[in-house]
C-alpha cells in the first residue's frame, strides 16, 4: 500500500473527518523544498478522498511572523521592520527597497508560490494566520495559555532543554511602532494584555484582534485545536526529539484539544549541494524548477519517495532517468493478482505513486506521457529550433503518429528551457559542428581516420535509421580491427567536437544523409 494510502487508513480509524494542513512563512522567495510538506500533505488529503474519507487540505501562512533579519535580497531600509508581523511590511522592490504603494511582504511573496501550486494540482484553502487572530478565533487559546503560563514555560523548558527567560510570556503584543521586539507585558486583564515597549510607550493589546501573536511553539499548538487538524506532517526539524511538535503535543492538550499524529518528513536535497536553505541561498524555486520538469515528473518524485526518506533533486543527468522512469512505468503499469506479499506490496506503491502524480485527481496517467524519451526529446531539441521538424521527426520514427499531444507539447517547451539554463547537464549537450578542427584532428589516431573514412562510403548507401547505422558502426569498427570504443569517440569529435555524448546513431539520423556526409567530406 502506498504511504499515503496508508496513513489515510491509519487516520480514519482514529477520526471521522479529516483536516491536513501544511504551513509557510512567507518570509522570502520560496524554494523546491518547501514542495515536501505541501504535497506530502496532499498527497494524503487526495488518498483520502480516493477512499471515500470526508478531508479537507489547509494551508496555513504565517502572515503574523514577525521580519526577523535583513535578509540579503533586502535594502537596509527594512532594518526599521525587524520584529514586525510580515503582513504588515511593505512588499520589496526588485532592487529590495521598500514599495510603500505595492502590496504587504506577505503577498508579495505568497502569491506567485500559489500560483506554481496550481500548476502541479495543489488547490488547498489558504488560511492567513492574521486574519486568523484578527476574527478572534485565538482568543480562547490565548486566555487559556496566558492562564497556564507556568505550566507552558516549564513544558518547553523540560521537553526542549531550552532555558526561557524568567518574563517569557506566551503572547508577544504589537508594540507602538508596529514591532514585536522590545515589548514588555505588564499585566493582562481578559481581554486585555497590558505593555510597554522600547520606547517608554504604554500600551494595550486585545487577544480578540492582531494586536500580536503567540510565540511559535504555543501558536502552532492553538493552531492544531482551531483549525481542528488532525495531520500535519513536519520537517526533521520541527520533528526531531525535544522539537515543536514534541512541545506543542502536550500544549496543544493543555489548551482543550487533541493534537495530531506525529509525522516526520526528511528534507528535499539539491544533489550535491545538501539541503535547501532560503538563508544559505541553496535553492532552486519551484517556478523555476516547474520551467524545467513536467509538473506530474515534480510530484512523482515527492510521491515514490517514502515520507522518511530523504529526497535528492536533481535537474542534471538523474532528471533523464527519472523522467524516462515515469514514463516506462505509466505505458506498462505493474500487474498481477497472485503475488507474494512483497511484490503486490512494491505494485501497490508503484501504482499509488502514478495515481497521486497527476495534476488533477482522477486523471489517466496515460494522458501524461509524451511516448519520448526524455534523453531523444533533448537531443531533438538542441539539433532542430523549429518544433514542427521535431513533430515530423518523431512521426518519421513513430514515436508520435500525427499531432504531439499536450503533454509533449509541454515536455518541448520544459525541455528548450532546460537546455538554456545553468542546470542542464554539460554531458548532454550536443553543437553540430561544420567540420572538426585542427586540436581535435590531432587527437584521431591514424586507425580511427581510416574508420571514419570506410565508414563515411557506407553511409552513403546505407538505410536512414537509427539501427542501420549503428549496425554499420559496429561493423565498420571490426572490419578495421579497432574497438568499438575508439570508433564512437572518432565519431564524437568529428560531429560535436568532444569524446562523448548522447546516442550518436540517433544524432547522426536527426541530422539527415546530406548534412552528415558533408561534415564527413570537410573533415577528412
Amino acid at each position: 500500500m502506498h504511504w499515503a494510502d496508508h496513513t489515510a487508513m491509519r487516520l480514519s480509524k482514529q477520526y471521522d473527518s479529516q483536516v491536513i494542513a501544511s504551513g509557510i512563512t512567507p518570509s522570502g522567495e520560496f524554494h523546491i523544498g518547501h514542495l515536501r510538506e505541501i504535497l506530502t500533505a496532499e498527497m494524503i488529503h487526495r488518498a483520502c478522498l480516493d477512499a471515500e474519507i470526508n478531508s479537507e487540505y489547509i494551508f496555513i501562512v504565517d502572515s503574523m511572523d514577525p521580519l526577523r533579519r535583513v535578509y540579503n535580497f533586502l535594502s537596509e531600509e527594512y532594518k526599521k521592520y525587524i520584529g514586525h508581523p510580515l503582513v504588515n511590511i511593505p512588499a520589496p522592490n526588485p532592487d529590495g527597497t521598500p514599495n510603500h504603494e505595492g502590496g504587504n511582504y506577505a503577498n508579495h511573496f505568497l502569491q506567485p508560490f500559489l500560483e506554481a501550486l496550481k500548476e502541479i494540482g495543489v488547490h488547498p484553502k489558504v488560511v492567513m494566520n492574521h486574519e486568523t487572530y484578527n476574527g478572534g478565533k485565538f482568543a480562547t487559546k490565548i486566555d487559556m495559555a496566558i492562564r497556564n503560563r507556568d505550566k507552558i514555560h516549564e513544558i518547553i523548558e523540560n521537553i526542549s532543554g531550552r532555558e526561557l527567560p524568567e518574563e517569557w510570556f506566551p503572547y508577544n503584543p504589537i508594540g507602538s511602532d508596529g514591532s514585536m521586539d522590545g515589548v514588555k507585558v505588564t499585566g493582562y486583564d481578559m481581554p486585555y494584555v497590558s505593555w510597554i515597549d522600547r520606547h517608554g510607550v504604554e500600551g494595550k493589546s486585545d487577544i480578540r484582534k492582531a494586536d500580536g501573536k503567540m510565540p511559535w511553539r504555543v501558536d502552532w499548538a492553538a493552531r492544531w485545536g482551531i483549525h481542528g487538524i488532525t495531520c500535519e506532517p513536519a520537517g526533521k526539524d520541527h520533528g526531531a526529539s525535544g522539537g515543536s511538535f514534541d512541545t506543542g503535543i502536550p500544549i496543544c492538550e493543555l489548551l482543550g484539544s487533541k493534537p495530531p499524529g506525529k509525522m516526520v518528513y526528511e528534507w528535499i536535497q539539491l544533489k550535491g549541494s545538501g539541503p535547501m536553505s532560503s538563508s544559505s541561498g541553496n535553492t532552486i524555486g519551484p517556478i523555476e524548477a516547474l520551467n524545467l520538469v513536467p509538473p506530474e515528473i515534480l510530484r512523482y518524485i515527492i510521491a515514490r519517495t517514502k515520507v522518511k526518506k530523504h529526497i535528492d533533486f536533481d535537474t542534471g543527468p538523474s532528471l533523464f532517468e527519472t523522467a524516462d522512469e515515469y514514463e516506462r512505468l505509466v505505458s506498462s503499469p505493474p500487474s498481477g493478482e497472485n503475488l507474494n506479499k512483497k511484490k503486490k506490496v512494491a505494485r501497490d506503491t508503484i501504482l499509488g505513486s502514478l495515481r497521486l502524480s497527476q495534476v488533477n485527481r482522477g486523471d489517466d496517467p496515460s494522458k501524461s506521457i509524451a511516448g519520448v524519451s526524455f534523453r531523444h526529446l533533448a537531443m531533438l531539441a538542441q539539433i532542430k529550433s523549429n518544433d514542427q521538424d521535431i513533430w515530423d521527426s518523431l512521426n518519421k520514427s513513430k514515436h508520435i503518429d500525427g499531432r504531439p499531444n499536450l503533454a509533449l507539447i509541454g515536455r518541448l517547451s520544459r525541455m528548450r528551457n532546460w537546455i538554456d539554463g545553468v542546470h542542464f547537464p554539460e554531458n548532454a549537450k550536443i553543437s553540430i559542428q561544420e567540420q572538426m578542427n585542427d586540436e581535435d584532428k590531432e587527437k584521431i589516431t591514424k586507425e580511427q581516420r581510416r574508420f571514419l573514412s570506410s565508414l563515411q562510403i557506407k553511409l552513403e548507401n546505407c538505410p536512414w535509421n537509427e539501427s542501420q547505422i549503428s549496425q554499420l558502426i559496429r561493423e565498420t569498427a571490426t572490419e578495421l580491427e579497432i574497438s568499438p570504443r575508439e570508433g564512437y569517440m572518432a565519431l564524437y569529435l568529428l560531429i560535436i567536437g568532444r569524446d562523448y555524448g548522447p546516442r550518436i546513431a540517433s544524432i547522426i539520423v536527426e541530422l539527415g544523409k546530406v548534412e552528415t556526409i558533408k561534415i564527413f567530406s570537410k573533415s577528412l
